[in-house]
């Protein structure tokens, strides 16, 4: 045995035959002699296993037993996703992704999308191909087609794919030197692939599937026919690249699950959630519109009004109580502001600029300057801190309009914003203390969530050393709650680290709401400090926090989470009185004086029309409660109370029905 590197040579020379004997390897060789190299993979459990140089994944699965075969998808090999079919040449670190793993998940995406881009071109030769990503729940590929498709087109498409399914075509990955895929995309006339190589000195990949050839990273999976359960879901216009002033090209949507069942639920779930879409229902219930003249601004009706106001209330009141100060910040700064704070080299394409009196402004992308400016005004010593200063600051963003989606993506809106100073030594309290406040309030809500860690991305400012330490941080105070984690790696704030909070809705969608942010740099782009027990001045620390995220999307959320039948507290309007005739209007106003001094908001329907039309009309309203007043309501002196689920209440004493309602509204009930 000759140990050469890690690599073990193992020879015998007899009778002229030559044995090479490992414990992966047992080859004989009649003439000569054979040398066989061995790497080493180390196991997601710790295991070595040791191959044969050239080894391909699918191979070492295979090894592993045939259920991992059967199962496996891809491979991560040193932290990086490889083919299949990918031949392993040096030791190092191998896990088999399944068709259990999100991963495995979204290769196999990956690949019907591009099952899709294929039956496209089939149908309709001489359709140019843009790019067909993964996406959340499916994927999408954006065509340059002389055609409109239509809903009837998606079918035609969906039968396509089918048969390229069934005929389970190998897919094959190539390596390009960038002047070999020039000539190769430009024999295809395929434009928008070459804009996607210039540039690039490396060497580019492209995958095969029968006439099939594609500009792509992969991994895919090793044929057509693993892709199992799909469906085309709508087609939109988007531009290329994102660019309005690029060609408009259309996009289809679809999703892919590796069993049918699970297919078969998920389009459930998008129906619930399209008879949910906040767009909808904004529009039922009179809540908020949008506009042609302002696209991406909302306009907050009456309604709206109300339940944005208990929100906000809502978050003032848990402010004050938790020890934070409320300040409002101007929406225009000067632009050298935010050239100071960073900010105009990462998001300067998102902002909104105007000049005043020969100087140039900009409207605020976000608050963390505006609330640095508000810590400068004067000298704070050790005792002042931590300071909390909360704000509900309107900013603005230049969102493209292809991205634009009623309250979830706008182009202005509140964020309840804070930035906490502290000294370092009361980092990991203010971190509980925050995340303290967003269970809270996420329980008041009836959220789930999970918990995200983001660490430093490849533009961030500051050293290594500085962010070890801030994400160390965000980790102990994680630990220190309790709290399970996922690593989102390289997702961090340019400024910091992150804690990102995902809560679940009713249907079981996430979304990405509340977020802390450990910042080091800016404090010392703006050369804060404070003073010391020691007497000299010392660099603070910032924390930047959002609970809700912005106002607007998070209504757009609850709004989805409950169907628009919101918790009595939040409902706009949470009585509806309803007198049977005209002669029972004296009373109706009686009742609604009542609830108007315990600030029970109400209204009374006196229209001619059938009882039975009012009550379902309520109800469609998502009014908590109906009040029915009769002839023998006024006898009583009671009122008769529906509610808009439990259905038909009886009978109950005024004095009683408020008492009853007021404390559900004060303690935040869910009904």
């Amino acid at each position: 045995m000759v140990n050469q590197g890690g690599t073990a040579v193992y020879s015998s020379l007899l009778l002229g035959r030559v044995f090479v004997l490992s414990t992966e390897v047992n080859l004989i060789e009649r003439q000569g002699v054979k040398t066989v190299e061995l790497i080493k993979l180390t196991l997601p459990n710790g295991d070595i296993k040791e191959v044969e140089a050239g080894t391909t994944i699918a191979d070492v699965a295979a090894s592993i037993g045939s259920r991992l075969a059967k199962a496996a998808v891809c491979g991560r090999f040193n932290g990086e996703l490889k083919d299949l079919h990918t031949a392993l040449t040096e030791d190092g670190a191998l896990e088999i992704i399944t068709t259990e793993s999100p991963d495995g998940v979204d290769v196999m995406r990956h690949t019907a999308a591009h099952i899709m881009a294929q039956a496209v071109q089939r149908l309709w030769p001489g359709t140019q191909l843009a790019i067909g990503p993964t996406i959340q729940d499916g994927f999408y590929y954006d065509f340059d087609i002389d055609r409109t498709l239509s809903t009837d087109d998606l079918e035609k498409i969906e039968a396509e794919m089918a048969k390229i399914i069934a005929a389970d075509y190998e897919i094959t990955r190539e390596e390009l030197e960038p002047e070999e895929a020039v000539r190769l995309f430009t024999e295809q006339n395929a434009a928008y692939k070459l804009e996607l190589i210039e540039g690039l000195d490396e060497n580019i990949s492209i995958y095969r599937q029968a006439e099939f050839m594609d500009l792509c990273r992969g991994p895919h999976l090793p044929s057509t026919g693993k892709v199992k359960a799909f469906k085309l879901l709508s087609v939109a216009g988007a531009y290329w690249r994102g660019d309005s002033k690029n060609k408009m090209l259309q996009r289809i949507y679809g999703t892919a699950f590796f069993k049918k069942s699970e297919l078969d639920e998920y389009l459930k779930r998008l129906e619930e959630a399209a008879k949910r879409d906040h767009r909808k229902l904004g529009r039922e219930l009179d809540l908020f519109s949008l506009s042609d003249e302002g696209p991406g601004f909302p306009f907050f009706h009456p309604k709206g009004m109300v339940l944005r106001n208990l929100l906000e209330d809502f978050w003032r009141e848990e402010h004050v109580r938790r020890g934070y100060s409320e300040i409002k910040t101007p929406i225009m700064l000067r632009e050298e502001l935010w050239h100071r704070s960073g900010h105009w080299d990462h998001y300067q394409d998102n902002m909104y600029f105007s000049e005043i009196d020969s100087s140039k402004f900009a409207i605020k992308p976000m608050n963390c300057p505006g609330g640095i400016l508000m810590y400068q005004r004067k000298l704070h010593s050790y005792r002042d801190l931590p300071i909390r200063m909360g704000e509900l600051g309107l900013v603005h963003r230049h969102e493209l309009s292809g991205t634009l989606h009623g309250l979830m993506r706008v182009r202005c809106f509140t964020q309840d914003d804070a930035h906490i100073f502290m000294t370092p030594e009361q980092i990991e309290a203010e971190i509980i203390g925050v995340i303290d406040l967003i269970d809270y309030v996420y329980k008041i809500f009836g959220f789930p969530y999970h918990v995200e860690l983001s660490t430093k991305p490849e533009n961030a400012m500051g050293d290594d050393e500085i962010w070890e330490v801030a994400t160390n941080a965000l980790k102990r105070a994680l630990e220190s709650k309790g709290l399970d984690y996922i690593i989102n790696e390289g997702d961090g704030a340019f400024y910091g680290p992150k804690i990102d909070f995902h809560l679940e809705d009713s249907i079981g969608r996430t979304w990405q709401c509340g977020t802390i942010q450990l910042d080091f740099m800016l404090p010392e782009r703006f050369d804060l400090s404070y003073v010391g027990e020691d007497g000299h001045k010392h660099r603070p620390v910032m924390l930047h926090r959002v609970v809700f995220g912005s106002i607007e999307r998070f209504i757009a959320i609850l709004t989805e989470h409950f169907a628009g039948a919101f918790p009595t507290w939040l409902a706009p309007v949470q009585v509806k009185l309803i007198p049977v005739a005209e002669d029972h209007a004296a009373y109706a106003e009686e009742i609604a004086r009542k609830l108007r001094e315990q600030g029970i908001r109400y209204e009374i329907d006196d229209r001619d029309e059938k009882i039975g039309k009012r009550i379902r009309e309520a109800q469609l309203q998502q009014v908590p409660y109906m009040l029915v007043l009769g002839n023998n309501e006024i006898a009583e002196g009671n009122i008769s109370v529906r509610h808009r689920r439990r259905g038909d209440l009886g009978k109950k004493d005024v004095e009683q029905f408020i008492e009853e309602i007021s404390r559900e509204i004060k303690e935040k009930q869910l009904d």
